[in-house]
């Protein structure tokens, strides 16, 4: 079996910086047009939100890929999985990028913080004070939590992206190690390191929605939100995992992955995509069936007041209704071809599934999918794709020495 290391070719490498250069030229005429504010907000309160809600959604989505995909490496590790061994470097790679993704969206809430923008609306003062005529009630009682400038909130940010950061470094370096020293000792290292990941992740997986994201609608609250975010990353990391792998198939690499490997990742994806639909359906059914007034204003701005109900819709049916159809039978999870067409169509419906949590809260009815939004989304695609290609690169794409390569070598059903 030839173990060959991955060629980053010049021709890949300039798409992904024409990607990168076309988000760069997006987000620049977009801060340079975005000037005027439209129809429901004010001059001094608009701040460019439009492009800053888009830098959101992307930054959200591409880290959030990464984050899950160490997830699921930690989550190989607990469970003394052998048959993803054969694809571990490609999960590892898709990991790589959590460092860049977790910078980017520490400097999307830092700007908030110095009020560049004003998408958190619990980071202006003036509204937790009261005589202020923007004093807000449900937002002041809600400071201990969330504050302005408040030590609690930024503590917990610090903390999860530097903590996510460093298991997720720590994973890669005893991989890497484990191929030069071989034998158990790491690999135990590494389930005990994984176990610790999980308890904290599956805390701080939660508690950084609510603070990134479903404090966008900061009078809103859901029990759910969490699950829901979580599964919507977790099924876009396992898509991105398997189009990857297919790419480096197609390439000539990854030889020893064959289709019983292919057919378990295919197996994932359709099991989560489920998980996903079920969170999403009874979320906003158990708000829908109570029909209280506080509960409902989510789905209200969502179906009703902001013309967004098509983009709902369409939302579930390519998240739900396409894995479900399409994924269902063994063979088309073992067609590459037919891998390929449905994952592209679920990356796109659940990156329409984070525009959706992030736009009606931020810009509400003011909302396009124009050159602004789909330049900007090839940006932070050109980056992620350059990460990922440039991880490749670093290690050889078959574990070497790992306690189950035989095992994995050898999986076939």
């Amino acid at each position: 079996m030839t173990n060959l290391n991955y060629t980053f070719t010049s021709r890949t490498r300039n798409i992904t910086f024409g990607l990168m250069a076309i988000g760069l030229i997006t987000i620049i005429a977009a801060f340079a047009t975005d000037t005027v504010a439209p129809d429901g907000f004010t001059a001094d309160t608009y701040h460019h939100t439009r492009t800053w809600a888009n830098l959101l959604v992307n930054s959200y989505f591409f880290m959030g890929i990464a984050l899950l995909s160490t997830f699921f490496m930690a989550l190989q590790y607990v469970a003394e999985v052998a048959w993803s061994v054969a694809v571990k470097r490609v999960y590892e790679a898709i990991s790589s990028f959590l460092p860049i993704g977790a910078t980017i969206m520490f400097l999307i809430l830092l700007a908030g913080q110095v009020h560049l923008h004003d998408m958190y609306k619990f980071m202006d003062n003036d509204i937790i004070t009261p005589g202020n005529p923007k004093y807000d009630e449900v937002i002041a009682n809600k400071h201990g939590y969330f504050g302005a400038g408040d030590w609690f909130f930024w503590l917990r940010t610090v903390g999860y992206l530097v903590v996510w950061c460093l298991f997720q470094r720590g994973f890669i370096k005893r991989s890497l190690q484990q191929d030069i020293e071989g034998g158990t000792t790491l690999h135990f290292k590494q389930m005990g390191k994984a176990a610790a990941f999980l308890v904290f992740f599956a805390v701080t997986s939660s508690t950084s929605a609510w603070d990134w994201m479903m404090s966008l609608d900061i009078h809103w609250f859901s029990t759910m939100y969490g699950w829901y975010s979580f599964a919507g990353l977790w099924i876009s990391a396992m898509i991105t995992i398997i189009l990857f792998v297919l790419y480096l198939k197609r390439r000539g690499y990854l030889e020893q992955v064959n289709d019983s490997h292919i057919h378990d990742l295919g197996k994932w994806v359709f099991a989560i995509s489920f998980l996903w639909s079920y969170l999403w359906f009874m979320q906003y059914m158990l708000i829908w069936y109570t029909n209280i007034p506080e509960e409902i204003i989510y789905f209200q701005e969502r179906l009703h007041d902001f013309h967004y109900m098509g983009l709902m819709w369409t939302v579930f049916a390519l998240n739900f209704v396409f894995p479900m159809i399409l994924l269902m039978s063994r063979d088309a999870k073992r067609n590459y071809f037919f891998l390929t067409f449905v994952g592209c169509i679920i990356f796109i419906g659940h990156w329409l599934d984070v525009f959706m949590m992030v736009m009606p809260s931020t810009v509400h009815g003011q909302w396009h999918l124009t050159w602004v939004e789909i330049g900007t989304a090839l940006g932070f695609l050109g980056l992620f794709l350059f990460i990922v290609h440039k991880a490749l690169t670093k290690a050889p794409l078959m574990i070497q020495k790992h306690p189950y390569l035989d095992e994995t070598l050898h999986h076939h059903y």
